[in-house]
């Protein structure tokens, strides 16, 4: 492989980081200058206004200036705020951009050569900001991003390159540091393929490690307990006791004793928030536990036994723990680098999109384009026309989520395409949705008479809090009666007024031409109309609806007589 072809592989991990490459066909991480393979994700501001350090010089400066050392700063990606330090701000994404640069000259001086392309990895419930922030990182970083990767399906990757068997079906539980996700994949004739995925992208470690810390009850800074209840946390992995001295408590030395009985009684309901996840998963992929082949944990987190007895418990087979659950998702990155370059040419990755994307039409309702665990990257369009005579515009708001009502999904942007005026009906909008590579959306809408244009890459403009992601299914689920019921009424009143209006222009058209008994029943076909659509009855209307609709048949058959005639008599014919 030349220099320009090397592609690194990156897990940028809330809690800690890692970079790699494909060697001999072979996927290997690579150390830093202490020998390391994972970084922390810490980033340190020394107040003389130096480098920030970053990975384990700046964790080490923690206890020594925490309020200038930032970490999980991954949890804040795509938020839009700023964290001011020392009187100056940093956004998220140059922070972020800071790990990067230090993982980009750790594979420098491992590689011997200079490297500019890169695979970074997310989790597979960041939305459309998330990934576009993490690539903006990677572009400050003076990287070329070549694929935001799903952290579950690299896990796959790393798991699935030689120890799967053809249509093999597996889980993917990563409980990491910040973020929770569950994938489910199917591995057919070479192809990778997302089935579903759920998550939370604001649960993890991290939360159990903060319940720790508010059950500590030593005098000590909240820094410094964080520093002893993540070591105890960690050691009972294997023990079931653990006894830390600490000299410095503030009424003199103590000892921190933590069981892990204690820790699972702690850590328990935190874990649990879980399950939820991975039902829904299960069920958007309409698989039940035994079909799977494989689960495979993924994480930090999942070498907590608890976690690991609670998933074997879940999906009613013991988890897969061939590989490192710190570097399974680094060396998935790494693998998906070696596909996208070429060193890697039997297996093809396609991932999918967590959540439904469409735009708001009228009456309120969301119509959706891209239904969520499409598999990307992908095209879909589809044609809109005016609802009100003379439009010389059409709004086009761009929504993310799985409600039926517009109001209930998420607004991810928002434009005006403008065109001549005209009758309703008469101007035609074409709006097309690509979904890239690295799950960022793209918008086209087109004026069909003129061809114009207007193109925008999506970039959420609400803050919306990252569990509302896994939220917004289980409302959609929770709502799904009543979403539906409105959305067949408020078809139902769109249809109801058109005819109203089409069935009142008609009668003053051939007043002369029908009956007062045929006036009277139309009058009281529309009058039950008006009064369905008054109360809000759905089934009511919808009979009203066909009622006036097959009432009026001879109306509509004059009609056509009407304007056949005047066709024929403009063009001589009678």
């Amino acid at each position: 492989m030349t220099t320009a072809d090397t592609i690194i592989g990156i897990d940028l991990g809330t809690t800690n980081s890692a970079v790699g490459v494909m060697e001999a066909g072979l996927p290997f991480l690579l150390a830093d200058s202490e020998g390391q393979r994972l970084t922390p994700s810490v980033v340190h501001f020394p107040d003389d206004k130096k480098i920030p350090l970053v990975g384990r010089a700046a964790a080490r400066m923690r206890s020594l200036r925490p309020g200038a050392t930032v970490s999980s700063i991954k949890r804040l990606m795509g938020s839009g705020d700023n964290l001011t330090i020392d009187g100056v701000a940093h956004s998220p994404e140059s922070i972020s951009a800071l790990i990067l640069t230090k993982l980009k000259n750790d594979a420098e001086a491992a590689l011997g050569n200079h490297v500019s392309r890169a695979v970074i990895t997310v989790p597979a419930y960041f939305n459309d900001a998330q990934r576009a922030a993490t690539k903006k990182a990677g572009e400050l970083a003076g990287l070329t991003v070549e694929r935001i990767l799903n952290e579950p399906t690299a896990a796959a990757l790393a798991y699935g390159l030689d120890k799967l068997k053809d249509r093999s079906k597996i889980a993917v539980y990563d409980f990491g540091g910040g973020t929770f996700d569950i994938s489910l994949l199917e591995l057919n004739q070479g192809v990778f393929e997302v089935l579903s995925t759920n998550g939370n992208t604001q649960l993890g470690g991290d939360d159990i490690d903060q319940a720790l810390i508010a059950d500590c009850h030593l005098q000590l800074a909240d820094w410094e307990k964080r520093e002893l209840v993540i070591q105890a946390k960690h050691r009972l992995s294997d023990a079931e006791a653990v006894e830390i001295p600490v000299p410095f408590a503030k009424d003199g030395p103590q000892i921190y004793h933590l069981t892990r009985e204690r820790l699972e009684h702690i850590a328990r309901p935190i874990i649990e928030q879980t399950r939820a996840n991975c039902v829904r998963s299960l069920a958007d992929a309409g698989l039940k536990a035994g079909e799977l082949d494989e689960v495979i944990l993924v994480g930090g987190s999942t070498r907590m036994p608890l976690v690991r007895k609670l998933v074997a418990e879940w999906f009613g087979k013991e988890p897969n723990l061939t590989q490192n659950p710190d570097e399974a998702v680094a060396l998935g990155a790494t693998i998906q680098a070696g596909i996208l370059s070429g060193t890697v040419t039997n297996i093809t990755l396609l991932d999918v999109t967590p959540l439904s994307l469409g735009i708001e039409t009228a009456g309120g309702l969301m119509n959706v384009l891209i239904p969520r665990n499409s598999t990307i990257p992908l095209k879909r369009g589809e044609m809109f026309t005016t609802s009100a005579n003379h439009q010389t515009e059409m709004v086009i708001k761009v929504l993310q989520g799985e409600r039926e009502m517009a109001r209930d999904n998420w607004k991810l942007g928002e434009f005006t395409i403008d065109f001549a005026p005209a009758p309703r009906g008469v101007a035609r909008v074409g709006v097309q949705f690509e979904i890239d590579a690295n799950g960022i959306l793209h918008v086209l809408a087109r004026d069909v008479a003129t061809g114009k244009d207007r193109l925008i890459s999506v970039t959420s403009t609400v803050n919306v809090a990252d569990e509302r992601v896994e939220q917004m299914i289980a409302e959609s689920v929770e709502h799904a009666f009543d979403d539906m019921s409105e959305r067949i009424f408020t078809e139902a009143s769109l249809k109801a007024r058109e005819m109203l209006v089409a069935v009142d222009n008609a009668l003053t058209l051939l007043a002369d031409e029908i009956t007062a008994e045929e006036r009277q029943q139309i009058t009281l076909l529309t009058n039950e109309v008006i009064a369905a659509i008054a109360n809000g009855e759905s089934q009511r209307l919808k009979r009203a609806n066909t009622g006036l609709d097959q009432g009026t048949q001879t109306l509509a058959t004059l009609l056509m007589e009407r304007a056949l005639a005047d066709a024929l008599a403009k063009r001589g014919l009678v």
